[in-house]
């Protein structure tokens, strides 16, 4: 009996571990690189790369790249009428392209009508 109460402790405890989200990084500018600005979107729905699920993505003179360092999740609802899905935004980055994806060390969303930061969702 503790045998059982064991197995399907750690297996509940597994599954637990399993079913975290990878923690974002906060991000700095750096003063010393250049600050691009450049198209943001979902790469699958916006872009049309392949992949599984909706990723973030950004379109650098016009050859799109998935992003490494940054989640779709963190700006807001990807499927809301502004979100990532549904349209394409401007955003300052900072960051290089390795291995055909965009290696982002710096993003921020910029305000479509004001051109203004738009400040990152908190993780909770």
């Amino acid at each position: 009996m503790k045998a059982v109460i064991l197995l399907c402790s750690f297996v509940f405890f597994l599954g637990s571990a399993m079913a975290q989200k990878a923690t974002v990084i906060p991000m700095k500018k750096d003063s010393t690189k250049k600050v691009e600005i450049v198209e943001t979107a979902c790469g699958q729905c916006q872009f049309g790369l392949k992949g599984k699920g909706c990723s973030l993505a950004v379109r650098i003179n016009g050859t799109a790249y998935f992003v490494d360092g940054t989640d779709i999740d963190s700006y807001g609802d990807a499927h809301a009428t502004d979100g990532f899905c549904n349209a394409i935004r401007t955003a300052e980055v900072q960051g290089t392209v390795i291995n055909n994806r965009y290696k982002v060390t710096w993003f921020q969303l910029i305000e479509p009508k004001t051109g203004a930061p738009i400040k990152k969702k908190e993780n909770r």
